[in-house]
């Protein structure tokens, strides 16, 4: 008789189980939706680029975002932000900004005789560094250490930044003049490198019927806050539940370790962008309601995940390969997992 109890309960527990994790699925996947929707509000087209966005976001990384002037990287960001309850700052890199500028500094209190601690606008949640590579790389470096640990040292005191941590920096092409390259250890810090191009002549026509709708401006204003910071940690730890199998970690591995045989590449990919990619992998999966990851979530993925992180040989450069063609070239080389 209590033998019989004990499998009824167990059993109770395992249903009662299993709907929380059906339910808590369910809500990483329209808690993406809602995110997704909120931010077509202001921003056209560019689908693509706002699921990496939503992706990095959820993953805990950081993102470059490239494009030329103009064409909505700034705007995408101050959105982003917006969808979330948190705070946010922006930075305007130009050639004078100096690290203190970014990170703090301390300051002496004449009437107290003391120094305090002037927080710089890297103690947010949402930080967005503007054209970061008009900056020199000293202030640049800057970064490295909110990137990577999520804190600030000054004066030998390490000061802990608020979670979620997240830099969204924007880039302009290196041609353009004025423009200094990021040294490869913060690239490699980044969690995706963002390409935004011109709209297509549809979209364009998309974006100025909702400008003209809008009193001549797209305004991040018009979202709402979606997501708070409880329920940023709630989905983080179930994209952590997702289940990654040997054969895609496998797959994961072999493309990683093909980028650094491959002989148009002079420096591959390093250990970081593997974990990365399988990390990212996750949280797509997690998005289209799954507790595993198939590969093509791996597959969407090579090319953002990976193409900051790759230095090609200056032969490759002369004959216009570029990152994302030898990318794809890898994918394409490797065998799927089935």
């Amino acid at each position: 008789m209590d033998m019989d109890m004990d499998m009824n309960m167990n059993m109770d527990t395992k249903m009662e189980m299993e709907t929380e994790t059906e339910m808590n699925k369910t809500m990483v996947e329209e808690k993406y939706n809602l995110l997704i929707n909120e931010l077509k509000k202001v921003i056209v087209g560019q689908e693509q680029f706002l699921d990496f966005m939503a992706v990095a976001l959820f993953t805990g990384g950081h993102i470059l975002v490239e494009g030329v002037p103009g064409i909505g990287k700034t705007l995408a960001a101050r959105t982003l932000a917006k969808t979330l309850s948190a705070e946010f700052s922006r930075i305007q890199f130009t050639p004078d900004l100096m690290p203190s500028d970014v990170t703090g500094t301390k300051v002496f209190d004449v009437k107290n005789s003391s120094f305090y601690l002037k927080k710089g606008p890297a103690f947010t949640n949402i930080l967005l560094a503007d054209e970061i590579n008009r900056a020199t790389p000293k202030t640049q470096s800057a970064l490295l250490e909110c990137m990577e640990e999520g804190s600030v040292t000054i004066d030998g005191e390490t000061h802990h930044l608020p979670k979620p941590f997240m830099v969204m920096a924007t880039m302009n092409p290196l041609e353009f003049e004025g423009t200094y390259p990021l040294p490869e250890a913060q690239l490699d810090r980044f969690l995706m490198k963002l390409v935004i191009t011109h709209l297509p002549p549809e979209q364009e026509e998309a974006l100025l019927v909702k400008v003209n709708q809008n009193d001549g401006a797209l305004r991040p204003e018009i979202v709402s806050p979606i997501v708070t910071i409880e329920e940023w940690n709630s989905i983080r730890n179930e994209i952590n539940k997702v289940t990654v199998s040997e054969n895609i970690i496998r797959y994961i591995t072999a493309i990683i370790y093909t980028t650094r045989n491959s002989p148009a590449v002079l420096l591959g990919a390093s250990s970081r962008a593997s974990i990365a990619l399988m990390q990212c992998s996750k949280t797509m999966a997690a998005f289209s309601g799954r507790d595993f990851v198939i590969p093509e979530d791996v597959v969407e993925l090579v090319n953002p995940v990976l193409r900051h992180r790759l230095i090609i040989k200056p032969e490759a450069q002369l004959d216009n390969v570029s990152v994302d063609d030898i990318l794809t070239g890898i994918v394409k080389k490797v065998a799927i997992p089935r």
